[in-house]
């Protein structure tokens, strides 16, 4: 092969190089310029990521300007792939930012269905509350000087004994649930008897009515500082004692509520 078929070839190789090089140039410089132009016409990645966009835009317009000269399709290629790794940035950039608002709005919902629920467990806890004052009131009486008074009458209790029967416990059971809605409220119990039998027993066995009462209430939760016990055997009959009916009447416990401050009017 003569000197002048060598140099020939060599020029046709390095022709055929630099085409090489200028399509992997051109293929890189369409890719970064469709990747681009994707993010540009994103109105979320450029809300959440402008400067990576810009930065993606300058690297993409540096690589077209070299692109026009001989010899740089290395440089073309580099900051094509800069373009790339910017618009690629900017759209994970921007998907972040998506979720934080998509968990920030799930939070803000999660919190709203949590207040909606408080608000509707209070208005539950309001109209019951507003049920049991309503049955309270069915089975009291306002007594002047005393408040509100409860009387649970004797049927409550098998004669001649302090412990509660069972028919007692619904009665008891909407006190306290009442006193459960009205934290600040207190009771005394107060125990009566007829005057049937010695005085000393009568006391005692009013007290120990009284007393009954009050442990059921602690029993179902009602701290026991909220409640007095009191006993006054025969004293204080409500009807005369000359007949059943009104030995009947006059044996009860009476429970007398504070106001809603937490104020008892004083024992007798």
């Amino acid at each position: 092969m003569s000197r002048a078929q060598a140099m020939l070839l060599a020029v046709v190789a390095a022709a055929g190089l630099q085409g090489c090089a200028s399509q992997r140039s051109e293929q890189a410089l369409g890719e970064a310029s469709a990747t681009f132009q994707a993010v540009k016409d994103d109105a979320d990645v450029l809300r959440s990521a402008p400067r990576d966009v810009i930065r993606a835009g300058e690297s993409l317009g540096r690589a077209e300007r070299l692109s026009s000269y001989i010899g740089t399709g290395s440089d073309v290629r580099h900051y094509a792939y800069l373009s790339q790794r910017y618009s690629e940035i900017a759209r994970e950039h921007s998907r972040l930012a998506l979720n934080q608002e998509r968990l920030a709005k799930l939070d803000l919902e999660r919190q709203r269905l949590q207040l909606a629920l408080r608000e509707a467990k209070l208005d539950s806890v309001q109209q019951q509350g507003k049920w049991l004052e309503t049955q309270i009131a069915a089975m009291a009486s306002e007594q002047d000087g005393r408040g509100l008074v409860m009387t649970l009458s004797d049927v409550l209790f098998d004669t001649g004994r302090a412990e509660l029967k069972n028919s007692a416990s619904r009665t008891v059971l909407k006190l306290v649930q009442f006193l459960q809605l009205n934290p600040r409220r207190v009771v005394r119990i107060e125990g009566y008897t007829d005057s049937t039998g010695p005085s000393e027993d009568n006391l005692t066995l009013s007290r120990d009515r009284a007393q009954a009462v009050a442990d059921m209430l602690v029993d179902l939760g009602v701290d026991e500082r909220r409640i007095e016990v009191q006993g006054y055997g025969d004293q204080y009959p409500v009807e005369a004692n000359a007949s059943e009916r009104g030995r009947a009447q006059n044996r009860r416990v009476e429970i007398v509520f504070s106001d809603a401050k937490g104020n008892l009017a004083p024992a007798r």
